[in-house]
């Protein structure tokens, strides 16, 4: 009979963690990675490196594009909102989506037209890197919309459907044998537009819970305030993640590129649960820290402790999967695999930091910490990739990430309020 309860009580355990955001979101990251893994081998068994570096270089830009779309608002939204229904979630985000989304629209068809030929990709690249910046954005959007409204089973779900949809149209191409970056990467916006505006549609109809919170304009307009407030944070980590995608193409070559990206589209995997944990605790630290009871050593050491683990695992088991799984060709990518993957590591820690200031209110400290990795990142990158290609690359990300965790470290230490 004991044995039959510990079962239950294992079995009523189980299911509890999977009702938590934080395991959904890693899920949904996690399956975000796998797909990401299996798209890389994908493009690179039917890519050469060159066209591989210019898929790459096309999502790079779209992936800066949605931090001037959102303006930092995914995280203050989270912070701000709590136990809100979906409908006047998703109505309360657009506000604040609208007007980024029809100017940037905008100049992106000012550019199509009047950009030199020498620096334009043409009007039909422009487009398809406009939209899927739309849909990027939107799709960040749901994310903080589903945090805030108790509602990630279904930003999971979506995401399921959009890795359905990629995977089946990667095989697709790789079956025809496409060669043409620009066909891969239509792939990714035709995935990524469906499941979203599926579920925005299935929110806005759902029942206003009477015990959920309100939505009232002075919370929007705090959203906006604090967004402000951390958009150079959000800015400065996309360009600190991806600006060495497109430091490599000008200083090196599309094709060291795509060696580049090659290894750290998967390294970039072990920092996700650490950003999904911080991520979905954003709303629960900042009513712990208005308690009083915020406690943020001991997280910082469990993820610290976490990334030890990690590192060396996945370090040892990349370093031997590269040439099987991608080829002879891709050995030279072996040289970064061990900077890349202590790099993500500490980024990793550093989210965790850095959503506890957010926690806090101090979004300038945020901004500042990024700003910093960032410079570092972009100095060493500018200095190291001409003298040692894409070895250069992967220090300059392993210093900026360092630099950012020190100082988020050092601010989380010296702020008590």
């Amino acid at each position: 009979m004991s044995e039959v309860r510990v079962r239950q009580r294992e079995s009523t355990w189980l299911l509890g963690m999977l009702r938590e955001p934080y395991v959904q979101l890693l899920a949904s990251q996690v399956l975000t990675g796998v797909v990401a893994l299996a798209a890389n081998v994908l493009m690179v068994r039917s890519l050469t490196p060159t066209h591989r570096g210019e898929v790459a270089l096309m999502l790079q830009v779209v992936y800066l594009a949605t931090q001037v779309l959102l303006l930092g608002t995914e995280r203050s939204f989270v912070a701000a909102y709590h136990n809100v229904s979906p409908a006047p979630a998703v109505r309360a985000y657009a506000r604040l989506f609208a007007v980024p989304a029809a100017l940037f629209l905008g100049a992106a068809v000012i550019y199509a037209l009047v950009a030199p030929h020498r620096l334009s990709p043409g009007p039909v690249i422009i487009g398809m890197l406009a939209w899927y910046a739309l849909i990027e954005a939107a799709g960040l959007a749901t994310r903080s919309i589903a945090i805030a409204a108790g509602r990630v089973r279904d930003f999971l779900l979506c995401r399921v459907i959009e890795a359905l949809l990629l995977l089946t149209g990667l095989i697709g191409l790789y079956t025809a044998g496409a060669g043409h970056p620009e066909t891969w990467f239509i792939a990714y916006l035709v995935a990524g537009a469906a499941p979203t505006l599926v579920y925005v549609v299935i929110w806005l109809r759902l029942p206003v819970d009477e015990t959920a919170a309100p939505i009232s304009p002075e919370q929007n307009r705090l959203v906006r305030r604090e967004g402000l407030a951390l958009f150079p944070a959000a800015l400065s980590n996309m360009a600190m993640l991806r600006v060495d995608r497109l430091v490599i193409p000008a200083l090196a070559s599309t094709a060291a590129l795509g060696l580049y990206a090659s290894v750290a589209t998967m390294t970039e995997l072990l920092a996700w649960p650490l950003r999904a944990y911080a991520d979905s605790r954003l709303g629960r630290w900042r009513a712990a820290y208005r308690e009083g009871t915020l406690r943020a050593k001991p997280i910082v050491l469990a993820a610290a402790a976490y990334v030890l683990v990690v590192v060396p695992l996945v370090a040892g088991g990349l370093y031997l999967l590269i040439e099987p799984v991608f080829g002879h060709h891709y050995a030279p990518a072996k040289q970064i695999v061990l900077p890349l993957v202590v790099a993500a590591g500490l980024y990793g820690v550093s989210r965790v930091s850095l959503g506890l200031l957010i926690s806090k209110g101090h979004g300038g400290l945020v901004s500042t910490a990024e700003i910093a990795g960032f410079a570092v990142s972009f100095a060493a990158y500018v200095l190291l990739i001409p003298k040692i290609g894409i070895l250069g690359a992967a220090y300059g990300s392993l210093l900026g990430y360092g630099a950012c965790l020190i100082f988020s470290l050092a601010a989380t230490v010296v702020v008590k309020k």
